[in-house]
């Protein structure tokens, strides 16, 4: 299937990460040219030039999204490089696991200001373009939380979901402009963060890693963490003029975890 996506330009964040690099991987793998942004510099590295190795076009940019300052230097450098950005993936790192109740006013803002405000501008630095072109995708990726908040996760579960209403408003603004805006949620998908989160909790329960992570696959209905390449596919598909008509969608990629409706 010809995912009509060879030429185009994309912007990926965390893209030094498990699906930040995977979803990097495949929009390379169709012929999209990749700017990478990340603020682990050596990670970031090793998957710019894992992309090279397979002749594909990637530029690394070191990225802390705490510093909103960087975000018109990181994509005027892409512009150059490789013009405008036709595909935006907000893809940012999740807070420490914390309860809800009682934290620090200051450890809500400097979260929001990363996950939340960093999303947003660097959205608006990117979608004037867009609209003069007619084209364009912005592709937020979030977490299940946001559908079946997540125990000690209060932070991520609040902030995360803030976006789903902002994507969802943007999606009605500009969909004239042939721009869709669309979430995307992982459900446990098999990445350090994962395991990190399956860490803590095995410690603050005492019990072993393997049986915090043997309880948690026995609640997906397929039996197993999802790989980062099956959420990268969806990414990609969404990104492409095949997906044209999807916009202010939120899409679950969990195996069946999620058990609303």
């Amino acid at each position: 299937m010809d995912l009509g996506l060879a030429g185009k330009t994309a912007l990926i964040l965390g893209a030094g990460g498990g699906l930040g690099g995977a979803i990097a991987s495949a929009l390379a793998h169709e012929g999209v040219r990749v700017a990478l942004g990340d603020i682990d510099v050596a990670a970031l590295e090793q998957r710019s030039a894992a992309i090279l190795r397979e002749n594909g076009a990637s530029l690394a940019l070191p990225w802390n999204l705490a510093d909103l300052s960087a975000i018109d230097r990181n994509v005027s450098a892409i512009e150059k490089a490789f013009g405008p950005v036709d595909i935006l993936v907000n893809n940012t790192g999740g807070p420490p696991p914390t309860p809800a109740a009682g934290q620090d006013p200051a450890l809500w803002s400097s979260n929001f200001h990363s996950m939340v405000l960093s999303v947003v501008a660097l959205t608006d630095r990117v979608l004037p373009g867009m609209r003069a072109r007619k084209w364009g995708r912005v592709i937020t990726s979030t977490s299940s939380g946001v559908v079946s908040p997540i125990p000690n996760l209060g932070i991520s579960n609040a902030l995360r979901l803030s976006l789903v209403g902002w994507s969802k408003t943007l999606a009605r603004e500009v969909g004239d402009d042939g721009i869709t805006a669309n979430i995307v949620l992982p459900g446990r998908i098999a990445t350090s963060r994962i395991r990190f989160l399956d860490e803590t909790k095995a410690k603050k329960e005492g019990r072993s890693v393997d049986k915090v992570t043997e309880e948690s696959v026995a609640s997906i209905p397929l039996g197993r963490y999802g790989r980062p390449e099956e959420y990268a596919d969806v990414v990609t598909f969404l990104a492409s003029d095949r997906a044209s008509y999807i916009t202010g969608s939120v899409i679950r990629v969990d195996g069946g975890l999620i058990a609303s409706i």
